[in-house]
């Protein structure tokens, strides 16, 4: 670390702390030269992987993308916009998880429905048919029958043990 004062190379932690939701370390320095005190913030730098698209082409992550994504199925749903950003949180989560470099941009867009399923079950709807290209009513009517043979399934398996946690539904990531 470079002093801002002097540009000397030798400084020394006095001090370090968790901020920002213990997603940042705080440090305070001192310069061994000029002893002058500064302070750093670290943060990690975690890189999502680049996206495969059904082309072939590559592309860079793009969280602002995803959240645009969210937002749109859930337009004029009653969501609040903390379980939005905690969805994509999950996905993004998912991603770092898998530890690839590149992955399909179809395995993001599963962990999108998998999390709208959980969130509200019309943006669901709205987002399978456009993700999922649908061509007529009868593609939205086995949408909405799956859907609701696994909600009927999800309400018996819980109603049966409720000390055993539901475990999320796996997309491959």
């Amino acid at each position: 670390m470079h002093c801002p004062f002097c540009s000397a190379t030798e400084t020394k932690v006095i001090d370090s702390r968790l901020v920002g939701e213990g997603r940042q370390v705080r440090r305070r320095r001192e310069c061994l030269t000029c002893a002058e005190r500064f302070t750093t913030y670290e943060e990690a730098e975690l890189a999502l992987p680049r996206l495969v698209k059904s082309d072939g082409s590559r592309q860079p992550f793009n969280e602002e993308k995803l959240r645009s994504g969210f937002l749109k199925a859930l337009e004029k749903r009653p969501v609040a916009s903390e379980d939005i950003e905690a969805a994509v949180d999950r996905v993004k989560f998912r991603l770092r998880a898998s530890g690839e470099r590149e992955i399909p941009s179809r395995a993001v867009g599963e962990a999108v429905m998998n999390e709208l399923r959980d969130l509200d079950q019309v943006a669901y709807v709205r987002f399978a048919s456009v993700y999922r290209k649908f061509q007529d009513i009868e593609e939205f009517r086995q949408e909405i029958d799956r859907l609701a043979k696994e909600s009927t399934r999800r309400a018996s398996k819980s109603s049966k043990d409720p000390s055993q946690p539901e475990l999320p539904l796996t997309d491959g990531l």
